[in-house]
């Protein structure tokens, strides 16, 4: 069994080091970036379910003269969407062969600062691949990302326990557009459709983010005096374009999260996070040392999910490539290659 003193070393280095992991962790994309920057990383205290209030009626105006009758209709103008608080944990591990091998509290040290950091990006990657997802990874054990808040057809499925295919509800659908084989000669064309319909007087999208399709086709549509750039996201390694005032950010390529053939507008007024204060990126209590083996173990926690408090201001951009001239292509060489054998 390890040595109690590298016990007490494992859990001083972690809890020293939790909450920059938790900055760490919101700097890893470009989403998680623009929310830590407006204040909507937003931690709950408790609870069973994460409550969001929504406003989505107007109240009565009356014109009048003299001495009419002023009349009121209750109306309820308030809802709450409520979201299940999801758990994900990343353990840290280290043998008691790799404690003799790294004898001395400063090689031990910096083992340990190698595995949490390792557990860190760990973490910070699967955050950020589920805060594009739609919830139903790791049997709907994930927190619902943009494929579930910002879908792709928004007159169906439930988002934070509203149903968006009952009549009434419909001020809970967000805008999409699909676009036939994205290409630098129509995306400008769909963009501005798409920037118009998610706009609402001074409420606008701020927040473009787009896989390899979408951001190539962009880029090849502006001219070069038409480049602007976010210095702090450039600075902070995203590839970024503007468009109307909004940051287009490249989250594609190696390791991106934005799904294929995708563009998000997004209105991050309206878009949160909510880890729970008690559970983001620190470690969960209690000494772990395995039964069985030599070996001591620690468990970083998150818990909390990804919410709305507006819908219809939040937008998607689908590409649907055609494949006709691909499967032509196909037909033609197969015919080549029967007839060069006969």
């Amino acid at each position: 069994m390890p040595n109690l003193d590298y016990n007490e070393v494992f859990s001083t280095t972690l809890e020293s080091r939790t909450a920059q992991m938790a900055d760490n962790m919101s700097k890893n994309n470009a989403l998680l970036r623009k929310l830590q920057e407006k204040n909507k990383i937003r931690p709950i205290s408790g609870g069973s379910k994460i409550l969001e209030e929504l406003e989505y009626g107007e109240g009565d105006v009356v014109w009048y003269s003299g001495y009419d009758t002023i009349t009121y209709t209750p109306k309820q103008l308030f809802t709450a969407a409520e979201y299940a608080i999801k758990l994900a944990a990343v353990p840290v591990a280290i043998s008691g062969e790799d404690l003799l091998k790294n004898s001395g509290s400063a090689q031990v040290i910096d083992l340990l600062e190698k595995r949490i950091t390792n557990a860190e990006k760990t973490m910070a990657n699967q955050l950020a691949y589920a805060m594009y997802g739609d919830g139903t990874s790791s049997n709907g054990k994930s927190i619902g990302g943009l494929r579930l808040l910002v879908a792709d057809d928004p007159t169906t499925g439930t988002v934070g326990n509203i149903n968006r295919a009952t009549s009434g509800n419909e001020f809970w659908r967000n805008q999409s557009l699909s676009v036939n084989n994205v290409s630098k000669s129509n995306i400008l064309e769909k963009m501005n459709a798409l920037y118009l319909s998610c706009t609402r007087g001074s409420d606008k999208p701020d927040l473009i983010v787009a896989d390899n399709n979408f951001y190539t086709a962009f880029e090849a549509a502006l001219q070069d005096g038409q480049r602007f750039l976010n210095p702090s996201l450039a600075e902070s390694g995203f590839s970024t374009l503007r468009f109307k005032g909004a940051d287009v950010v490249f989250d594609g390529g190696q390791n991106g999260y934005c799904p294929e053939n995708h563009m998000y507008f997004l209105n991050t007024d309206y878009l949160y996070l909510r880890p729970h204060k008690d559970r983001n990126m620190k470690v969960i209590d209690g000494s772990r040392l395995a039964v069985n083996q030599d070996a001591m173990y620690r468990i970083i926690g998150w818990a909390g999910n990804m919410t709305m408090s507006n819908a219809a201001l939040q937008g998607v951009l689908v590409n649907v490539p055609d494949t006709t001239e691909a499967s032509n292509d196909n037909q033609s060489s197969e015919g080549e290659t029967a007839g060069s054998g006969q």
